[in-house]
């Protein structure tokens, strides 16, 4: 039986595709940016995309939406949010793993996503969950080591105690491995490993023998 009282789940890119997300970034906000400034839309996402480079995914301001609202003087997002929602889609696994899996352990989220997406992307499974953890809106962070420690503090557990799994090397993989946790790296287009795996049905077997 597994000694793992908590499993964790990154969301964009584990749970969920890219396609809202991108939708938002890379089409939604250039289109507004677009018509506030009397530029074509290929111009728009040139130059959008130019400023998103300069901040870098290293940033808070990469994944604050009010940050880029305000930085290209936009009127809101709400609705460019709504607007964008039809994209939401799960990995084909995800129901029936988070369906199985929780019947055997709690889960929870752990993401860098900021929380206005939450609502959105989390629309249909929400329920498979105990809590949802931003390090972006509820720490004012990235997915650090002291983000890791806070959910287990929250939880109640120690770090030998959850397991976590996530697309990121760097902020799924080796950041909560640093602190304890036990991490899996979710590469679906990549080879399995010892400590790897392409598809979250993989998750339980490798859940169970630790």
């Amino acid at each position: 039986m597994s000694r793992i009282k908590v499993v964790s789940f990154d969301l964009e890119g584990t749970l969920v595709t890219p396609d809202f997300s991108q939708a938002v970034w890379y089409e939604g906000i250039p289109s507004l940016y677009a018509t506030r400034s009397g530029i074509s839309l290929e111009k728009a996402k040139a130059e959008v995309q130019k400023e998103y480079q300069k901040v870098g995914d290293q940033r808070l301001e990469w994944y604050d939406i009010k940050y880029w609202v305000n930085y290209f003087d936009l009127d809101g997002y709400q609705e460019l949010l709504e607007n964008c929602r039809g994209r939401v889609a799960y990995y084909p696994e995800v129901i029936s793993v988070l369906s199985s899996l929780g019947k055997i352990y709690p889960l929870i989220i752990a993401t860098g996503t900021a929380g206005e997406f939450l609502p959105h992307l989390l629309s249909k499974i929400k329920g498979c969950f105990i809590r949802v953890f931003s390090s972006v809106s509820d720490y004012g962070q990235l997915k650090t080591p002291s983000f890791y420690l806070k959910i287990c503090g929250e939880m109640g557990i120690l770090p030998e105690d959850m397991a976590h799994v996530g697309d990121n090397w760097q902020f799924d993989f080796t950041i909560p491995r640093e602190v304890g946790i036990n991490a899996f790296y979710l590469g679906r287009k990549e080879p399995p490993g010892l400590e790897s795996i392409t598809n979250l049905r993989q998750l339980r077997p490798r859940l169970l023998q630790l």
